[in-house]
């Protein structure tokens, strides 16, 4: 029966997912919805495993930040490392005080537990509207989209120390707000250290450990992500860092099958937010949330108004970026499965007012995804930011680089009056390390040989090293 459930409950969310594509509502929201239908107060699933829910959100979490890591260009990334660095710390922060101040002052809670509620709803999660986004064909202008990825990724660490380390304040009144701090940036270091390290080593075993089938390799990632996840938490440091910084190192270096492997996490990463988002629907049950709806709105408010923007703009102060381009990144603020994840902390540390806390995050969660993720590309528009991406054609042949080797498989088009234009392949005297493989005449695929004679249009797939394909570029009208 358990599993006949999860399987329908899968089956559904892919396909309220497939639609709420189409109407611009986040993923995220619909899986959660899916869960609170499928719950307690809908038809009637009992789930209030809150242990078994953090365990699954921490393991779901480890896969996504890898498979973030993974996808991370790191040439596109490396000019927003610093305001990336400044949102994911300085903001965190800012924004978890901001929202402190208010839970304290507005509405009469204790400084810690005000804390703690800053503190879990201080990171954000872009992958709804990152989702939205790749339905639509959109992007934003700019580097706005590699600074919104990267923080994503790297505000997680932060807001788990806060939470954390709160949980410590709360549990020995006697100690120090001064006393985490060494813990904090004991964390930091050895995540990242072990981060690389790790992430090297890995790499090392992906290209040198030879495994008779295939498919074996995805099993080795696998145990890969899951070892430097758990080894760095259990040295002392942030296992959330360490996963992202080994999938953005080894994400940009070439490795074997590292295109069915990229397939494989992207795959892993979807069916692990999927089953995360289901869970900590399936925790929740409606009825309990309408005591709470009129603090969680306030607070909801305050956060998509007032906290992310002040936490934006302090923290990118020093940058040059345009007012409109950081106006967006403030409103790409959403909170998502990372605040719900972190609400079961207190739960399971008996805090007091841990259950109206949950029920708290989980409406703010809700109302930011609604608010913030349904009008996204209103806010783009009116900023003139959208930026609509064409989506390139899979070609009909794919190259995965070995991890020794430097060729690249690279389609060029052949130029109208090109030294290639109306002449043979063999006349060309391209270099002997490249190799034309294929032709694309107006989607008619040729397998060229020397008498192939190329035309203006044609769309060449050439393997060759970085030397070779220049020469190939300039006899097809490209300069270089």
């Amino acid at each position: 029966m358990y599993l006949l459930a999860a399987g329908i409950l899968l089956l559904v969310s892919l396909i309220v997912s497939r639609l709420g594509g189409r109407l611009g509502i986040p993923g995220l929201l619909l899986f959660l919805g899916v869960g609170m239908l499928a719950g307690s107060d809908g038809l009637g699933i009992q789930f209030s495993d809150y242990q078994l829910a953090q365990a699954l959100g921490t393991l779901a979490l480890c896969f996504i930040l890898f498979q973030g890591g993974l996808t991370t260009n790191w040439e596109e990334t490396r000019p927003v490392i610093r305001r990336g660095l400044s949102l994911a710390t300085l903001g965190v922060l800012i924004t978890a005080g901001v929202m402190a101040a208010f839970a304290h002052l507005a509405l009469g809670l204790p400084w810690l537990i005000a804390w703690l509620l800053g503190a879990v709803v201080s990171s954000t999660d872009a992958s709804a509207v990152f989702s939205v986004l790749k339905e639509r064909a959109l992007g934003l202008k700019g580097d706005v989209g590699p600074l919104l990825e990267f923080e994503s990724g790297g505000n997680d660490p932060m807001a788990v120390f806060l939470t954390v380390g709160l949980l410590e304040l709360i549990a020995n009144p006697g100690m120090g707000v001064l006393e985490i701090v060494p813990l904090f940036v004991r964390q930091m270091v050895i995540g990242g250290v072990l981060g690389v390290v790790l992430g090297r080593v890995a790499l090392a075993m992906l290209n040198r450990l030879q495994l008779q089938v295939e498919g074996l390799y995805s099993v080795l990632s696998l145990a890969l992500a899951l070892t430097i996840f758990s080894l760095t938490a259990v040295a002392g440091g942030s296992g959330f860092l360490a996963i992202f910084v080994a999938g953005i190192l080894l994400g940009n270096a070439d490795f074997l099958h590292k295109r069915s492997l990229l397939s494989f996490h992207d795959g892993l990463a979807w069916l692990m937010q999927v089953a995360m988002f289901l869970t900590l629907g399936l925790l929740v049950n409606p009825r309990e949330l309408l005591p709470t709806a009129e603090l969680a709105l306030a607070c909801a408010l305050v956060l998509v108004f007032v906290a992310r923007p002040v936490s934006v703009f302090v923290s990118l102060a020093a940058s040059r970026m345009p007012l409109r381009h950081k106006t967006m990144v403030a409103w790409v603020g959403l909170r998502g499965a990372v605040p719900i994840v972190l609400a079961t902390f207190p739960l399971l540390a008996g805090v007091p007012q841990a259950q109206t806390l949950f029920n708290v995050v989980f409406f703010i969660v809700l109302t930011s995804v609604l608010l913030q993720g349904t009008t996204l590309t209103r806010v783009a528009d009116l900023l003139d930011l959208r930026e609509t991406r064409s989506v390139p054609p899979t070609p009909p042949l794919t190259y995965t680089p070995t991890g020794y080797s430097k060729n690249a498989l690279v389609e060029v088009e052949v130029r109208s009056g090109s030294a290639a234009d109306g002449r043979r392949i063999v006349d060309l005297h391209l270099p002997a390390e490249a190799l034309v493989v294929l032709v694309d005449r107006a989607g008619e695929y040729l397998i060229p040989g020397g008498a192939t004679r190329l035309v203006a249009g044609d769309n060449v797939q050439v393997l060759a090293q970085a030397e070779g394909l220049r020469e190939v570029q300039r006899q097809l009208g490209h300069p270089v």
